[in-house]
């Protein structure tokens, strides 16, 4: 079959060609006030055999209801193997709940695998704007290579969502975004946009900030261009939160009653499986996905689950700052029956890590797994090292028990894949008990689509740690794999300017991952 790119379909960040709304009598009616598609369409979790396919319908986003009546809404979706819809392969009827925001989450199935195929939903005789997705290889299968992209941190204020352009116009089959789709915090000023709606804290003002970052059209391209891998971080619910605990160690129950409008919010706007749909403040968002032969994605989730924060008194209140920075060394960090994790999904973790059979083994995870200490700069005088607990590295233990686990499992080609942190950082990651031996695996964060790191110093900071090869703190974008039998390549793909959403972007790193040798190979 003739295939065209993402970039043939979704030109200059256009969500779909008027001449695929023909679906229906009134399938003239493109994106404005008459459409229930302001959010867009997408796709994730692709299996040999199908996908979730997405949409959300709110005719008018921006209020909590999204202007739909409160009753189920028949929604008609398609899959056909051609652009024109003259293929359908699958479709159906499916019902848009007022209790899950109107949200759709179609799981297709009966697919052949390895192949691209297009999709659309009708509602109320309109047509939505047409996606491309894809299912995986089939099980076992040879596969000569995969180009995916991946990507965090992409806070509305702090710019616009060039990064998205870029990750289409490079043709991605796939598309893993690491945490903090969104950002909670109340509308700020000195940004070049700002949040619509004040800090959200329940399940209509979630709905309204999630709106707010999926009416832009850069997000909905990219949504439209390929299947989605997703998992969250903390800006999903709230900063830094750890667990039941907020960033103050507040009131645990307030807080849980927050985090489940939170996740309940964040599944109704994200292409994913009945299985990830929230239970109250309850949801299991860890699993691996399979590409063939050639790679498992194994996603984790190191928020819900973490435990308590390590160097810090209970009562923490207006002094969280000083966490954030880091923390003096105490026996509390070094506890192993701290976790990260927690102990259920680290089990499986560790017992995933040694049933795969892939060739190359990705952990698609949210925060610098590396270790990463650095000068107090609040004293820096005094020469005290801190760590920052809010990450992996305060929970030391636990991400050693990670580490070992690679070694001992002979887990095939190893690589971690990071956000949270705002900059490009590249590093080898050492044995725990043999941290002058070859690695055992390197760790690419992909800098972010727009939120900033403005910390005078850290890109030294960031080099001074054994292992890092590479830091960049001052530029936003994604990063970009090519994945082969041989090797991986992974360019770091810079913006010249974030704040612009037609900004150019270049390649400011590149580097290499031979296969059965861990760690990074070349830098360049």
């Amino acid at each position: 079959m003739l295939r065209k790119t993402r970039r043939d379909i979704l030109k200059a960040g256009a969500i779909a060609a008027p001449a695929l709304l023909t679906f229906s009598a009134r399938a003239g009616v493109l994106l404005g006030s008459d459409t229930p598609f302001t959010l867009g369409v997408a796709s994730g979790e692709p299996s040999p055999d199908g996908m979730v396919l997405w949409t959300r319908l709110a005719p008018h986003p921006l209020e909590a209801g999204g202007g739909m009546p409160p009753r189920r809404v028949p929604v008609r979706w398609q899959v056909a193997e051609d652009e024109g819809f003259a293929r359908v392969v699958r479709s159906g009827t499916a019902a848009a709940d007022p209790v899950a925001g109107h949200s759709v989450h179609v799981e297709v199935s009966g697919l052949r695998p390895g192949r691209s195929y297009f999709y659309r939903f009708v509602a109320d005789g309109v047509a939505s704007p047409v996606g491309r997705t894809r299912t995986a290889p089939a099980p076992g299968a040879i596969v000569d290579n995969l180009r995916f992209c991946f990507g965090s941190c992409q806070k509305y204020e702090a710019g616009h969502y060039a990064a998205w352009r870029h990750v289409v116009a490079d043709d991605p089959e796939l598309i893993l975004f690491l945490g903090d789709y969104i950002y909670e915090n109340a509308p700020g000023n000195g940004g070049v946009r700002r949040h619509l709606n004040p800090e959200p804290f329940d399940v209509a003002g979630y709905r309204i900030r999630y709106a707010t970052y999926k009416m832009d059209p850069l997000l909905q391209a990219a949504h439209a261009a390929a299947p989605w891998i997703v998992t969250w971080d903390d800006h999903e619910v709230a900063n830094d939160y750890a667990g039941a605990l907020d960033e103050h160690n507040g009131d645990p129950v307030a807080f849980l009653a927050r985090r489940a409008a939170a996740y309940q919010v964040y599944w109704e706007h994200l292409p994913l499986r009945a299985a990830a749909r929230p239970s109250g403040p309850d949801a299991r968002l860890y699993r691996t996905l399979n590409w063939g032969a050639l790679a498992q994605f194994q996603v984790i989730d190191d928020r819900q689950f973490r435990g308590t924060r390590a160097c810090q008194p209970p009562e923490l209140l207006a002094e969280h700052r000083d966490y954030l920075v880091g923390v003096l060394d105490c026996p509390q960090r070094h506890d192993t029956s701290r976790t990260m994790l927690g102990d259920v999904q680290e089990r499986w973790l560790l017992d995933a890590l040694g049933k795969t059979r892939a060739q190359w083994n990705f952990l698609a995870q949210q925060t610098l797994m590396t270790p990463f200490a650095m000068i107090d700069p609040r004293h820096p005088e005094q020469g005290a090292v801190v760590h920052p607990a809010d990450r992996w590295e305060g929970y030391p233990a636990a991400r050693d028990r990670i580490f070992r686990r690679w070694a001992e499992a002979k887990t095939p080609n190893p690589v971690v894949l990071s956000g949270d942190i705002h900059a490009f950082t590249a590093t080898d990651i050492h044995h725990p008990d043999h941290p002058d031996a070859t690695p055992v695996a390197a760790e690419f964060v992909g800098g972010s689509i727009t939120s900033l790191n403005n910390h005078p110093g850290w890109r030294e900071e960031a080099k001074a740690n054994p292992g890092i090869r590479f830091a960049e703190n001052e530029v936003r974008g994604y990063a970009r794999v090519d994945l082969s039998g041989k090797g991986s390549e992974v360019l770091f793909r810079g913006l010249a300017d974030a704040r612009n959403p037609d900004s150019t972007v270049s390649t400011i790193a590149r580097f290499e991952v031979e296969s059965g040798r861990a760690g990074i190979a070349d830098a360049s």
